[in-house]
This record gives C-alpha cells, sequence and structure tokens, in this order.
C-alpha cells in the first residue's frame, strides 16, 4: 500500500518551538520541530513516558512544513518582526514560611533555596500571528489513528508550550501526495489573507540545508534525540 499523507494545519497568536534552549533562555526555531509534533500527537493519543516504539515508527517519516504570514494590503507579506520575547521572574515572591508557596520556588538537590536565593529570570521567545502547514507521511491507517486523535484529544492540544492554545481545528484530511496536502493548504491559506513565507523540506534540496538534533527516540524524564537535515527555501 502506497503511503498518505496527512495535513496538520499549526496557527495560534502563540507558537514556541524550543530547540537549542536552556532554563533560563527558551528559544523557538521559526518552525515547527518534529519533537514538538510528536509531541503534540502524543498529547492527542493520551501517551505518556518514553514511548520508544511510537517515535521509532516515526522517526524516518517525511514530516514537511509550509509556513504562513499575513499579506498588507499590496498582497505582499507583511514585514512585522513575528518573535516575541517575554521576561519572567521565576520564584519571585513566595514565602518559604508558606509550605504551600515554598513549593514554587527552584531548590537545589538538597532541598535549600537555589542561587539568588531561588529567583530565576528566565527569557522565552514566541512566534507571532504565524501558522504553518505541516504535512506527515505514514502508513494510510496509522495516519488515520492520528487524524481521529486529533479530533478528539486526550489531552490538551498546544504549539509548543502550553500556554499556546490553537485557535483552528488541526487535522485537515489526508492526500494522496505531498502536492496536494500543501494544495489544501494553500485554500485554508486564502481564506484567512494569509501568504507563504517558506518552506522546510527534510533531506537536502536547493536552499539553506540546516542540520537539527529534533528527531525523538525517548521522551519522559530522560529525552533522547538524533539529527536529521532539512532545507529552508524562501518565498521569492
Amino acid at each position: 500500500m502506497s503511503d498518505s499523507y496527512l495535513l496538520l494545519w499549526l496557527e495560534a497568536p502563540l507558537q514556541s518551538w524550543g530547540y537549542d534552549s536552556k532554563f533560563g533562555r527558551r528559544d523557538s526555531l521559526n518552525f515547527p520541530t518534529k519533537s514538538g509534533v510528536m509531541g503534540l500527537l502524543c498529547c492527542a493519543l493520551g501517551a505518556s513516558g518514553k514511548q520508544t516504539e511510537f517515535l521509532a515508527q516515526w522517526a524516518d517519516a517525511d514530516m514537511s512544513v509550509e509556513a504562513y504570514v499575513l499579506k498588507d494590503s499590496n498582497g505582499h507579506a507583511t514585514l512585522r518582526q513575528p518573535l516575541l520575547m517575554d521576561f519572567q521572574m521565576v520564584g519571585s515572591g513566595y514565602d518559604d514560611n508558606d509550605p504551600w508557596q515554598s513549593l514554587l520556588i527552584p531548590k537545589t538537590s538538597d532541598g535549600k533555596k537555589a542561587v539568588g536565593g531561588g529567583t530565576k529570570m528566565t527569557y522565552r521567545y514566541y512566534l507571532q500571528d504565524m501558522a504553518f502547514a505541516v504535512v506527515l507521511q505514514g502508513n494510510a491507517d496509522e495516519l488515520k489513528v492520528l487524524q481521529d486523535a486529533l479530533l478528539n484529544p486526550v489531552w490538551d492540544l498546544y504549539l509548543g508550550r502550553k500556554n499556546c492554545v490553537p485557535t483552528d481545528f488541526i487535522a485537515r484530511d489526508m492526500y494522496q501526495s505531498l502536492e496536494e496536502a500543501f494544495e489544501a493548504a494553500r485554500s485554508i491559506a486564502k481564506t484567512k489573507n494569509l501568504i507563504s513565507s517558506f518552506k522546510v523540506l527534510q533531506g537536502e534540496h536547493e536552499g539553506d540545508v540546516l542540520t537539527l538534533n529534533d528527531v525523538p527516540v525517548q521522551f519522559g524524564e530522560h529525552k533522547l534525540y538524533r539529527d536529521r537535515q532539512v532545507t529552508v527555501i524562501s518565498r521569492e
């Protein structure tokens, strides 16, 4: 049986697709990562823990992305900077004599307040007002399971971070080819006054080739990832 293609539409005021992030600085790529999409699917399925078998099943599956932004009055992509930085203080203002408030203060491994009295500064980055068509290749029956789960998710769905709530349906049907799926995405974008900004294709193509360590091998407490190559193709 030939593979099919499941179209996911990811749209929200804020999205964040962490890649090379530390506690104090949570960056975002400008497109969805494979690990982020797999995490989204696990939420839909209600799948917790390591999920090594599920992840191995989709590790080599092709995942392509097309990014969309708002059009200006001349029909061109808006020039607005889509990246938002949110500055936060974690663990500040809590009374450590109150057992409940004390739980919110970052601690060292021996239970004492972390450096700086337990207060941590964090910088969190978000993409603003963008939409992505993500096309996942796979067996039709297996993709149907994912599509049904996205339509009736077990857990809340979010786009990279729990405060990034999707504002439209994610699952947008299955197609016989990648181009058919992208054509359906363009139809959705047209109704929303959105225009294509760039594409991300798996593997090496004409464009900017990147190596990303975003293929999840194991979730859970001790996460593991491996590399893949993608090509970013800007819209001319």
